[in-house]
């Protein structure tokens, strides 16, 4: 028969498994975390197990209910919330040690699930409780285990947790690493990518409005103008009337030479996991970062996929131009359009060519029109199949990417050469950290034209009706507008909070295969290869080892009675002075005797300090705490005379 589980010891495993499902609550839709929370409530609420057939109807309908609110999607993000469905319906059967064990090992594995959906020191610090609720808990479910107060669960926990660290830290950064991750990219980060390789007028509305992180950059020689932050990501050149796209053969053709560069800007670039081979930087790119490659549209490929954070270094001139010699095949392919789409788009660019011809001639005219006669918003219906048309003529209303396909479309049909450049646009500066910060809601997307003789150049007609929504963000805004609390307290804390990610990033996120084999460098080893990781490792390992074992030998140590040690602090004393070591099986009043035959003078106090140890120690006399503390420091302070007749 399972031992039965006492009301506190029940109270404690079920609070240690409420903080294992705290780091994985965030990573749930909130509907479903409140009936988590409340089914655990009632569960740890019961008295007795609920019947067998409840539990069951009770697993398949929260089952049901986990694949429904993932439209019965099999993935990682259904079966995060599948375990704590699991998790929340447990506390309803545990009522012996057996089902509290059995609950603290489940639980465990809400932490480390968490964790393969975000990586952040938001995650972390809500697994420490976790951790030490489970240590904590498991030490009361010991057989034989005394109850024990709030304070010695938590420092016994605490050193445990301690001890486990130098093993822990030797693995993090000594134990070889896979290039890329065993479990890939979280579902959550690949819906959050925001670039892609195909763009429509009516798409990025979910993008536009993700506040989370895209990359990151610092500028060590100081920050260009916000005007020339354009992050450069892929180019689309291919047009079927509704969507731009790659066009793959462009993209291989030769790499074009930068001219008129001047002075490059060197920055250094933390990019969020995408699960793509696009590199951002900073337009124009006069070089590519290592393990990259600048193809034809000057757009940096990573050799990888980059499935975790990726820093690197990027070298660009906004002023620089690139592709003053169009080939025959590239001009034709930036000049393709759909023969049935558009119309009143043809007609117009056909018109204004012939009246206003050049390419920055004709680009100036249609952003006069397009600052005189459009607005900038979010809030637009959609388009149908003409959609240029609709937008021109019609709506005159949308954002960046009905602006630079409407652009692009018309100078293509005006006999200019013409595509869309997709990426980010502006950022927010971090005043505590001072280093940018490109959010997802900063996806842009801009055009490009070609100038006879001098190569393509950027057009950005969305900026010539809304700069302020390109470069500057919505919130920046609202708060230099409200100034007093909002500008003083919310931005600074909005600001420490990101830097402490960055910093997150940078010494644990961002430690990957590539920075760990350069951690050898001190001793010799440019570029470590596995076989010497797993050597320091060993030897990190046994120093590690031995440290631990030299913590729980001090706390051995530190349990001993200071009165105890007093008492072999005076021995040891009396041993060295006079030559006579205490023998391990002496007793104490034994050994005072053999010193008191040899030192006469010393007898009085030897012995009298020996009965008064004795006393305590085995004859069962308990001493006021102010005599305890007066015998232990005349032990510790005794001193022998010099010589026998002192």
């Amino acid at each position: 028969m399972a031992e039965p589980l006492d009301p506190g010891r029940r109270r404690t495993a079920l609070i240690a498994a409420a903080c294992c499902a705290l780091p994985l609550l965030p990573h749930v839709p909130p509907l479903l975390a409140l009936l988590f929370v409340v089914t655990g409530g009632i569960g740890a609420a019961l008295r007795h197990r609920p019947p067998a057939l409840l539990r069951l109807l009770l697993t398949l309908a929260f089952a049901g209910l986990v694949l429904g609110a993932f439209r019965f999607a099999i993935g990682r993000d259904t079966g995060v919330a599948g375990l704590l469905a699991m998790l929340s319906l447990k506390p309803m059967e545990v009522f012996s040690r057996r089902d509290a064990r059995s609950l603290l090992g489940f639980g465990l594995f809400c932490p480390f699930a968490a964790f393969l959906q975000d990586q952040g020191v938001i995650t972390a610090l809500l697994a420490v409780p976790a951790v030490l609720g489970v240590l904590m808990a498991w030490g009361e479910l010991v057989p034989g285990a005394e109850p024990r107060t709030l304070r010695k669960q938590l420092r016994q926990a605490g050193f445990a947790a301690v001890v486990a660290m130098p093993l822990a830290l030797a693995g993090f950064w000594l134990f070889p690493r896979l290039g890329t991750p065993l479990w890939g990219l979280p579902d959550n980060a690949q819906k959050k990518m925001g670039l892609g390789d195909r763009m429509t007028p009516n798409e990025w509305l979910d993008v536009l409005v993700d506040d989370t992180p895209a990359l990151r950059a610092t500028f060590p020689d100081g920050a260009p103008p916000p005007e020339q932050m354009y992050w450069r990501g892929p180019v689309l050149s291919d047009y079927d009337g509704e969507a731009w796209s790659r066009n793959p053969f462009l993209e291989h053709l030769p790499l074009p030479p930068a001219t008129g560069a001047g002075s490059a800007i060197r920055y250094e670039v933390t990019l969020e996991p995408t699960d793509r081979h696009d590199l951002v930087l900073l337009d124009l790119p006069i070089a590519s970062p290592p393990g990259s490659n600048l193809n034809g549209d000057r757009v940096a490929v990573s050799e990888e996929r980059i499935s975790t954070l990726r820093s690197y270094t990027g070298f660009s001139s906004p002023a620089a131009r690139f592709g003053a010699e169009l080939g025959e095949r590239a001009r034709q392919g930036n000049l393709q359009l759909p023969p049935d789409r558009n119309p009143r788009t043809r007609a117009l660019a056909r018109e204004w060519a012939a009246q206003t011809p050049g390419a920055l001639a004709l680009t100036r005219r249609f952003l006069r029109m397009v600052q005189r006669d459009f607005r900038y918003s979010i809030s637009v219906p959609p388009l149908g199949r003409n959609a240029t048309d609709e937008f021109l003529f019609d709506t005159r209303t949308g954002f960046c990417q009905h602006f630079s396909s409407a652009y692009a479309e018309f100078m293509r049909a005006a006999g200019i050469p013409a595509r869309v450049v997709t990426g980010y646009a502006g950022g927010h500066r971090n005043s505590v950290g001072d280093y940018w910060v490109i959010y997802r809601k900063d996806a842009h997307a801009w055009a490009e034209v070609y100038v006879e003789g001098q190569g393509w150049r950027r057009v950005d007609p969305t900026a010539a009706v809304a700069p302020d929504n390109i470069l500057d963000t919505l919130e920046d805004r609202q708060l230099q507008q409200q100034g007093g609390f909002a500008s003083q307290f919310l931005g600074p804390a909005f600001e420490t909070g990101d830097y402490l990610r960055k910093t997150w990033n940078d010494l644990v996120l961002g430690f990957n295969a590539a920075r760990q084999k350069t951690l050898l460098r001190p001793i010799g080893l440019e570029e470590a290869d596995a076989a010497q990781l797993v050597l320091a490792f060993a030897g990190g390992a046994v120093v590690a080892l031995a440290l631990t074992l030299w913590l729980l030998l001090r706390q051995h140590r530190d349990r001993v009675d200071p009165m105890v040690l007093a008492w072999r602090k005076f021995s040891r004393h009396l041993g060295n002075r006079t030559g006579l070591a205490r023998a391990p099986h002496e007793p104490p009043l034994t050994y005072a005797g053999r010193i008191a035959q040899a030192v006469p003078a010393a007898a009085g106090p030897v012995l009298a300090l020996s009965h008064r140890y004795v006393a305590w120690r085995y004859g069962g006399r308990d001493l006021p705490p102010a005599d305890r503390d007066q015998l232990a420091r005349r032990l510790r302070e005794y001193r022998l005379p010099r010589s026998p007749a002192a």
